[in-house]
């Protein structure tokens, strides 16, 4: 049994979808964000020193296993569930795989972060938010083209990839500008939320704000 601790509003929530995808079984142990910080909070420390959500817990492991960071939980549950939604056979769609799983948190998701943080900055924060956008348009434009010309991010088939860049487009759809003028990136979100797994484990994590 997997147990997820879930913080609310944030990138656990493709925890909770990969899971229901994988058909594997998992509790939900949910926070709630300190109102004023929107950290999270202090029990999660708990659960692992850095305090930060997601993290999980393998109980059918050998003494329980914890296992934090996004990426590393992807790929922990792929190989978990054998192999189901990793990398393609075909070596391109791998490549492409391996890209992109790692490019959601790597590339896109700090200077989405950063204009988060610069919102929330009286006086000075509009004028650096100015200069994030510019940065977050080549991303976003990157990702336009790249679905431009296939379903998926790896290729044909819907893949963890899939799952790994869908908290950073929502986040961009809500506050950095992503739109109708995107129109293959909107496409994938609106596929993305309709899928049935994203809709139970929208169910089962509790109310959030991006999709």
């Amino acid at each position: 049994m997997i147990v997820v601790h879930h913080l609310e509003n944030s990138r656990s929530q493709r925890v909770l979808w990969l899971l229901e995808e994988l058909g594997l079984p998992y509790l939900v142990k949910r926070y709630d964000r300190n109102r004023q910080t929107m950290l999270a909070p202090p029990e999660l420390k708990r659960v692992h020193p850095l305090g930060k959500s997601p993290v999980i817990e393998d109980l059918d492991a050998d003494g329980g296993r914890v296992v934090a960071e996004t990426g590393a939980i992807v790929e922990y549950l792929v190989e978990k569930a054998d192999g189901m939604l990793g990398p393609p056979a075909h070596r391109e769609s791998a490549l492409r795989y391996r890209f992109w799983l790692h490019y959601a948190e790597g590339s896109l998701m700090p200077p989405l972060f950063a204009k988060l943080v610069l919102s929330r900055v009286p006086i000075f924060g509009k004028a650096g938010q100015k200069r994030i956008q510019p940065m977050i348009d080549v991303h976003l434009d990157y990702v336009e083209a790249a679905l431009a010309q296939r379903p998926w991010f790896a290729g044909d088939a819907f893949t963890a990839a899939d799952v790994m860049m869908s908290f950073p487009l929502e986040a961009a759809r809500s506050r950095a500008g992503l739109d109708a003028s995107r129109p293959a990136t909107t496409a994938w979100l609106d596929k993305v939320h309709a899928r049935p797994a994203y809709q139970t484990a929208l169910e089962k994590g509790g109310p959030y704000a991006y999709a």
